[in-house]
């Protein structure tokens, strides 16, 4: 039997940093970061809740990050 992959690392970063930036500057931001994936939705956006390893969520309210979280 094959062994199972290994995810791919996180960025050692805090996703609370973002909180309070322009939700653009956040997003290029994060991606230099090393963040494969970020996904800016507008407040009580219905997501599926699956875990992704590399993928950071920001929540923009008024073109600024209201919450930002792993995942």
């Amino acid at each position: 039997m094959a062994p199972i992959p290994a995810p791919p690392a996180e960025p050692q970063d805090s996703p609370e940093g973002y909180v309070g930036l322009d939700a653009a500057h956040a997003e290029r931001l994060a991606r230099q970061r090393g963040w494969s994936t970020v996904r800016s939705l507008p407040p009580g956006e219905i997501i599926t809740m699956e875990y992704r390893a590399g993928r950071l969520n920001f929540e923009v309210s008024e073109g600024r990050v209201a919450r930002a979280w792993k995942g």
